[in-house]
């Protein structure tokens, strides 16, 4: 059995006809579908993992359901900072309505794994909070597959990256660490929120983020003060492929602007 599905963050919708720092995100998000539609089609499903839209309006979230309607696999959502729980949940309805935590929190049994989204979003804040009957849900998920390995998708990174972005991380992250080590197999925490492409491992465990269908950033390591710049690629999506004895996540940027290479020269 293989594992295969896709997720996209940071979206950062807008109204058709407006931009999101000069970005047409609604146009960058038509290539992800493109990409999709091209090259992963046979995925298993697809997560988007929060900052759906860049202000929390509801054409926004109208223009995603219009968008994402394309893709020929299930779509699996939860929230992030930028997004807005009441509005969301009034567009997209009973299908991706809040769990017993009061927020968007999931799990997705799939070719032997367990897949668990976390709603990592609180309103008025940037950084990210897990309440804790999230992290008592959590656990109960997690005791439910002792048998399997468990992937786990939300929206804010844990870890530090040693860049300014740490001061915007998953507030007081101890109690979802201690929770995620109740698991003997946890093969990846996976997030977006942070604009760039990261690979960590913090207190045993395997953490990844991803940069986003948005603008991306440069930083500099332990520099908290440099300047950043605010950069137009790549689009990027995950790809995770996971059989029983290994978890794989590739990185498809389907934004790059390079050209291709004809190669051999005619």
């Amino acid at each position: 059995m293989t594992l295969k599905f896709i997720i996209m963050s940071d979206l950062h919708l807008v109204p058709e006809g407006t931009t999101s720092i000069t970005l047409d995100t609604g146009a960058r998000l038509e290539r992800a579908v493109e990409a999709v539609l091209a090259r992963h089609a046979d995925a298993d499903f697809c997560i988007l993992a929060g900052d759906l839209a860049d202000h929390g309006e509801a054409a926004a979230y109208e223009r995603l359901k219009t968008i994402i309607a394309r893709l020929p696999i299930p779509v699996h959502i939860t929230l992030g900072n930028h997004d807005n729980r009441p509005v969301f949940l009034d567009v997209f309805g009973a299908d991706f309505a809040a769990t017993q935590t009061g927020k968007i929190d999931k799990i997705i049994d799939a070719e032997g794994y367990r897949i668990i989204l976390l709603d990592s979003a609180e309103p008025g804040r940037v950084d990210g909070v897990l309440e804790a009957v999230q992290i008592d849900w959590l656990r109960a998920r997690l005791a439910e597959a002792m048998d399997r390995p468990v992937i786990v998708v939300l929206h804010h990174n844990a870890n530090a990256l040693h860049i300014h972005a740490d001061t915007i991380r998953l507030l007081e992250p101890d109690a979802f660490i201690e929770a995620l080590k109740t698991h003997p197999d946890i093969r990846q925490i996976i997030a977006g929120h942070v604009h760039l492409t990261s690979t960590a491992m913090w207190r045993g465990l395997p953490f990844t983020t991803l940069a986003g269908g948005h603008y991306s950033v440069d930083f500099a390591v332990d520099q908290p003060q440099a300047p950043m710049r605010h950069i137009s690629g790549p689009g990027q999506m995950a790809v995770v492929v996971g059989t029983p004895d290994r978890t794989t996540v590739l990185f498809d940027d389907f934004i790059d602007g390079n050209p291709d290479i004809t190669w051999p020269p005619h």
